[in-house]
């Protein structure tokens, strides 16, 4: 009797009875250890080189910092200098914006609908229009063919095309007049656009079940916009959400392009990202909390897009 009054004493949910969260957390690594040791160097090289830098970057920005004197604490200071006193930065936002918001969607929608195409094709010829398509995004400095095509003497191409056809009597300098600068670029951008997230989507249109279509078809799909939309798109959302990340960066990280084509700096800025400027404060006047204060506008900016494109990813195929 004592010994079942004792059990009776001890409550089935007793705290004493309930295994903590680390320990079993601690028992499924233990568990997994050998997956986790094949991460390990990864994992490692990714918070040496990407997140401590990140980190260090977002505390470094509320400091001054010329990398010869000792950091300085300045709290908000260079935010409010960049937000509020910078009007080349303002300059640099609103092209970069301008950049994202026509290149991302753009460039991202035209990699799906190749990818899309492309898929359609026997397998010898898809992998030569593959090839094609991502070619420019491998061949390095390629885009330097651009110069030449946009070159402002009447032996660039389209100076001398326009004047033999009569319709401009002088050639136009393209590269130095700010009126035409940054269209030519977002051009160049979007040409150069269909890279990783090319690929990953016609990997992500070859994984697709043809079962499920067989099963929609029976089920009231009747045309392949409906195919697309209620029975491709879903089944291939990590590769979208992958391709989106890619395209995101890439269209908010513009500065290559730009100093190749436009010069360093830019005719009054027309061609200036905030990659430019990140680059003019950081490599150019050593002031390293500035630049890290650009470096995290940038950051959250990537960030927001990032979660917003997420959101509407989720919506696919409801």
């Amino acid at each position: 009797m004592q010994v079942e009054a004792a059990d009776r004493s001890v409550p089935v949910h007793s705290p004493a009875l309930k295994e903590s969260v680390w320990t079993r957390n601690w028992r499924e690594i233990k568990k997994s250890k050998h997956h986790y040791i094949l991460m390990a160097p990864y994992m490692i090289l990714f918070f040496m080189f990407t997140v401590i830098p990140v980190v260090f970057s977002m505390i470094l920005s509320f400091f001054y910092f010329n990398m010869l004197e000792f950091p300085r604490f300045v709290g908000l200071q260079n935010y409010s200098r960049l937000l509020l006193g910078d009007d080349v930065f303002m300059i640099a936002l609103k092209n970069t914006l301008m950049f994202a918001v026509i290149t991302g969607p753009v460039s991202y929608i035209a990699c799906f609908l190749f990818a899309w195409i492309i898929n359609e094709l026997s397998p010898k010829i898809r992998a030569f229009m593959t090839l094609v398509f991502y070619a420019p995004s491998i061949a390095g400095n390629v885009y330097f063919i651009w110069l030449i095509f946009f070159s402002g003497d009447a032996y660039g191409y389209l100076n001398g095309f326009l004047m033999k056809t009569g319709f401009i009597l002088e050639p136009v300098q393209w590269l130095t007049n700010e009126q035409y600068i940054l269209t030519i670029i977002i051009i160049v951008q979007l040409w150069l656009s269909l890279g990783t997230s090319f690929l990953a989507f016609i990997a992500g249109l070859q994984t697709v079940d043809h079962t499920l279509i067989e099963a929609g078809s029976i089920d009231g799909i009747k045309n392949r916009w409906q195919e697309l939309w209620f029975i491709t798109l879903p089944s291939m959302r990590p590769q979208l959400m992958f391709g989106a990340v890619m395209q995101i960066t890439s269209s908010f990280a513009v500065a290559d392009v730009a100093i190749a084509l436009a010069g360093f700096p830019s005719v009054n800025y027309a061609a200036h990202t905030i990659v430019t400027h990140l680059m003019d404060y950081g490599t150019i006047r050593f002031e390293m909390g500035y630049a890290s204060a650009i470096a995290t506008v940038l950051f959250g900016l990537m960030l927001g897009a990032n979660l917003l494109i997420q959101k509407l990813l989720r919506k696919v195929g409801e």
